[in-house]
């Protein structure tokens, strides 16, 4: 995230963000696993997805009145300009990421491609143009753009050369199920809750340690519950996780409409199989990562091994979940591949 100069050298700012952080991934290695396995599959994923958005959107409103009803007119006067300022951050990050993809990654049109996509849209009834353009780096495929640069879906070279005609066209079909799920915004939205709530509750403390008071708390109050909107933010920042492993498996359910259920389950075990062994998926900062169909390993495998039934049967049979997925925008392949088993395509 893009940050004001003076909270570089604020040490409010990165205690409490270190705070924040010890407390998520205390969090998704306790609890929010232990709470995953029990309402797993309790709900269809459109039940799931609503009840998710309900408790962000009901979270962030209680956290805001909480932080008027403490911060009294200071912080009445504030939280316009507390929304004002997260919301020009994250539409700058929205408007100058293409760019931005665009340069980082070579990002070049290419006919054949653009030929497949073309394909794919129209079987889905996805109107208007969608440019396809080949990147580099190693195998991946993600959809970005925005109403100036256009939709646009990405294929890696590399994942380009390892996949069949049917696996790609999955592949594509999952990219064009997040523009038409309208992903980018949606994530976009939801994720200005964590930070809204989290600059509240930073404001807070600041007002509490310069001795800020008012009629309904003193200064002490409004540091203690400053931490606690800090302490919310983070939580909600796993809430915007499992919400964006959601829309993944929404996607998935795209590209399986648009090629068929196995070659969807063939390119995502092909992708899967590539990175197998590299440890841990990775959990970073960066804005980009949530576009990208699969999240990175660090090692690289045989890129055309033979995708069998046996194969994915047997990917479908590991034990996966805990903190690595908690901590992950993706939802690991093997449950993506269960998902795929469970729905009428």
């Amino acid at each position: 995230m893009l940050l004001p100069y003076f909270i570089w050298f604020d040490p409010v700012y990165w205690i409490t963000m270190a705070l924040g952080y010890v407390l998520m991934f205390v969090l998704a290695s306790t609890l929010a696993p232990k709470l995953a396995r029990r309402f797993s599959g309790r709900f269809s994923l459109y039940v799931s997805m609503a009840i998710l958005a309900f408790t962000l959107i009901s979270v962030t409103a209680a956290a805001i009145w909480a932080a008027l009803y403490i911060g009294g007119y200071v912080t009445m006067y504030s939280v316009p300009y507390i929304i004002l300022f997260v919301l020009i951050i994250n539409l700058l990050t929205y408007l100058i990421s293409p760019f931005i993809i665009n340069l980082a990654y070579g990002a070049k049109e290419d006919p054949e491609l653009q030929t497949v996509v073309d394909d794919v849209a129209s079987r889905l009834g996805i109107g208007g143009r969608i440019k396809a353009v080949l990147v580099d780096g190693p195998p991946n495929a993600f959809s970005y753009g925005n109403f100036i640069t256009g939709r646009r879906v990405a294929v890696t070279r590399s994942l380009y050369d390892m996949l069949s005609r049917d696996e790609l066209e999955a592949v594509i079909g999952h990219e064009l199920g997040h523009h038409l799920h309208r992903d980018n915004l949606v994530m976009l939205f939801f994720g200005l809750f964590p930070s809204v709530v989290y600059y509240l509750g930073y404001s807070l403390v600041w007002q509490g340690m310069l001795g800020g008071r008012e009629e309904r708390g003193n200064s002490g109050t409004m540091a203690l519950v400053g931490l606690a909107l800090v302490a919310i933010s983070f939580i909600e920042q796993l809430l915007v996780l499992a919400f964006s492993r959601m829309r993944e498996y929404y996607a998935d359910f795209v590209g399986a409409r648009a090629a068929g259920r196995w070659p969807m389950q063939k390119a995502l075990a092909k992708i899967h199989l590539y990175y197998e062994g590299g440890g841990r998926e990775a959990v970073s900062d960066s804005k980009l990562k949530a576009l990208f169909i699969y999240a990175f390993t660090a090692a690289y495998g045989n890129p055309f091994r033979e995708i069998t039934p046996d194969v994915v049967n047997r990917l479908k049979r590991m034990d996966v979940g805990g903190v690595q997925e908690i901590l992950s925008d993706h939802p690991p392949v093997p449950k993506r591949l269960r998902f795929l088993d469970s729905v009428e395509v």
